[in-house]
C-alpha cells in the first residue's frame, strides 16, 4: 500500500511540473556564454620582477676587460650544439629583430638592451642582431659598448650564445645573439 501512495505522489509531482513548464522549450545546450568576454590580466608585477632580475644580473662585474676594435666576440653556454654555433657564425639563422646602440651612454645602452631582450623573448623571437659599434668615435677609439655588451650578455642566462656578425651585417661592430626559448 505504501508503494501505491509514493507512485501517486510521483504522478502528482510530474503532473504539476509539466503544468508549470507548459509552453517552454528545451535548450539546445547546457552552457551559457558570458555577456562579455573576460579581459586577460596584465602581469604587471611579474614584468617588474623580470626586469629587476635582469637588472641585477647585468650589474657590472668587478673586472673590466677592454677589447680592441678588431677583436671577434664568440660565446656559447654549455649545451649549445656546435652546428647551431656554426649557423650563428655564418649568419644562417634568420635575424628576427635588431637593436642599434650607437650614440647611447652605457646606462642607456644597458637599459635598452635589457628591455629589447625581454620584449623579444615575450614575442618568441630567438635570433637577434645587436649593433654596438666599433668605437671609432670613442676616446682613443676603444669600443666601450662592445666590451660592456659582451659582459652583459654573458651574465644573463636567457642568452644562449652570441658571436660577431658577418662583415655585411656590421662585422666586429655587431653581434648575432641567440636567445633561450621561454
Amino acid at each position: 500500500m505504501a508503494d501505491q501512495k509514493d507512485t501517486d505522489n510521483d504522478n502528482d509531482d510530474t503532473h504539476l511540473f509539466r503544468d508549470a513548464v507548459k509552453g517552454t522549450r528545451r535548450l539546445k545546450t547546457n552552457t551559457v556564454k558570458p555577456y562579455r568576454s573576460r579581459i586577460k590580466p596584465i602581469p604587471v608585477q611579474s614584468q617588474k620582477d623580470e626586469k629587476l632580475v635582469i637588472e641585477e644580473t647585468l650589474e657590472p662585474a668587478p673586472f673590466d676587460v677592454n677589447l680592441e676594435q678588431g677583436d671577434e666576440l664568440i660565446y656559447a653556454r654549455p649545451g649549445v650544439q656546435n652546428n647551431v654555433m656554426k649557423k650563428l657564425k655564418r649568419g644562417q639563422l634568420s635575424i628576427e629583430a635588431e637593436l642599434d646602440l650607437h650614440r647611447m651612454t652605457s646606462d642607456q645602452a644597458r637599459e635598452e638592451l635589457m628591455d629589447f631582450i625581454v620584449r623579444c623573448q615575450r614575442q618568441h623571437i630567438r635570433c637577434i642582431r645587436v649593433i654596438h659599434g666599433k668605437g671609432l668615435s670613442s676616446k682613443n677609439q676603444i669600443p666601450v659598448l662592445k666590451t660592456k655588451v659582451n659582459k652583459w650578455l654573458r651574465q644573463w642566462d636567457n642568452v644562449l650564445a652570441f658571436c660577431s656578425a658577418r662583415p655585411f651585417d656590421g662585422g666586429h661592430g655587431a653581434l648575432y645573439v641567440l636567445l633561450k626559448r621561454i
